[in-house]
């Protein structure tokens, strides 16, 4: 009964067009001051230790490193060597795109950045080749969600924070599953732009390509960085988080100098705008967990699922489609900090891989940001194209069909998730 009253004043308060983060707090408060007799005292210290995990310090450096990188240069020459590589084939201008997102999305960790840095540079191009401006916009809506997927991602660390989970160990998850999920939109762009006969670039020879490598080099080592030195143990997720902003800010401003100092000022108000947002959305989300655990809500639907018999299969099938319902009305850090610490305990209970079901969660919400009402993606991507959500809705359909099956392999083949971790860290 008390899930219901506190999920029902939830769902009133964001219908009043009210932000997430404030329905949230809200919500717990209300429920807090009326119905139960927990001390105020307690609700300022879940508020002051709920945020002082080591792990979340990695969000405002991994936010201000995309920033950088997306403002320096950097997305052009992956581009540039994206397109050298793989232009010739049906459709080259399209494919480029997708591997400079996959690229991008390596040292951007965020989803819409991916977008408007590939997006912004890739679009104009494409129309400008005879690429239907529907088709440009498609890909690189959908190519974009990458950035959440494929290390390091913004999404994957706050699962870290809701769940206690090792943000090293995710981060070495989602490489195989964001590779494969690159190669299918790829793959899904192949087909349509031979079907229709779409345009190709000339083949680049192997000289042009080394110059393009060599000059896009330096964003690419930032993926070596990151990487390797989680891998190695050099150094945490969160210290390669604070490298990855240093090394962005020296590559911007000093080895491509296509930043300014003039212009750093600003990438550091939004970069710290951007990152207030999101603590004051995780701070509101840890009140809420504390509410749904001091009422026992996540072990009485675990209860409640084992008596009922579910099993791991139809369980998994139930957090997709509530997922994916939560992606229309929600945004990927609120539903992540939300329905984790919900979902999470029920999915210990039936033996499921916590790392497995961060890369699921994660995936639902890219597919969640390709989609309307709320994706971002969509938004973002009809921004730049100059298109209505709805017609773009549209364009976006045989990928986001393709991203739909991606998610039941990703669902139901743990192993894609798990080989490269359980690899690496047993």
């Amino acid at each position: 009964m008390n899930a219901l009253i506190i999920f029902v004043l939830l769902l009133c308060l964001m219908l009043t067009g009210m932000p997430i983060s404030i329905s949230l707090g809200l919500t717990v408060l209300t429920f807090l001051f009326t119905m139960t007799s927990i001390p105020i005292e307690a609700v300022a210290l879940k508020l002051f230790t709920g945020i002082e995990k080591f792990e979340i310090m990695a969000i405002p450096f991994f936010i201000l490193a995309g920033n950088f990188l997306t403002h320096g240069g950097v997305a052009r020459r992956m581009i540039n060597f994206a397109t050298s590589m793989i232009g010739h084939w049906h459709g080259g201008l399209a494919l480029g795109g997708v591997a400079a997102c996959a690229l991008f999305a390596a040292v951007s960790g965020s989803s819409p950045a991916t977008v408007v840095a590939i997006g912004s540079i890739m679009l104009p191009a494409m129309v400008k080749q005879g690429y239907p401006k529907g088709f440009g916009a498609g890909v690189i809506t959908t190519s974009g969600a990458l950035g959440i997927l494929i290390p390091p991602s913004i999404v994957m660390v706050m699962y870290s924070v809701s769940t206690n989970t090792s943000v090293g160990k995710l981060f070495m998850a989602g490489v195989i599953p964001g590779l494969l999920l690159a190669f299918f939109l790829g793959l899904t762009t192949w087909v349509l732009a031979r079907k229709r006969g779409y345009p190709r670039l000339p083949k680049a020879s192997w000289k042009e390509r080394f110059i393009a490598f060599r000059k896009s080099a330096w964003g690419l080592l930032l993926i070596v960085i990151v990487m390797g030195g989680i891998y190695s143990g050099v150094f945490t997720p969160t210290e390669a988080a604070a490298v990855s902003a240093v090394y962005a800010f020296v590559v911007a401003v000093f080895v491509y100098k296509d930043m300014g100092l003039k212009q750093v000022p600003k990438v550091l108000l939004d970069s710290a705008s951007m990152s207030a947002m999101l603590l004051y959305i995780i701070t509101n989300a840890v009140l809420f967990s504390f509410l749904m655990t001091s009422e026992h809500i996540p072990q009485d639907m675990a209860a409640w699922i084992m008596d009922k018999g579910f099993g791991m299969i139809s369980f998994l099938l139930v957090v997709n489609v509530l997922l994916l319902v939560a992606g229309n009305v929600m945004e990927p850090s609120s539903i992540v900090l939300i329905m984790a610490p919900i979902l999470f305990p029920v999915a210990m209970t039936l033996g499921i891989d916590p790392i497995h079901f961060g890369i699921i969660m994660v995936v639902n919400m890219e597919v969640g940001m390709c989609h309307p009402p709320v994706g971002l993606n969509l938004y973002v991507a009809s921004g730049i194209a100059k298109m209505g959500i709805t017609e773009l809705t549209v364009a976006v359909m045989p990928w986001l069909l393709t991203m739909l099956g991606f998610l039941l392999l990703i669902t139901y083949i743990p192993q894609i998730s798990l080989w490269l971790p359980n690899l690496i860290f047993n």
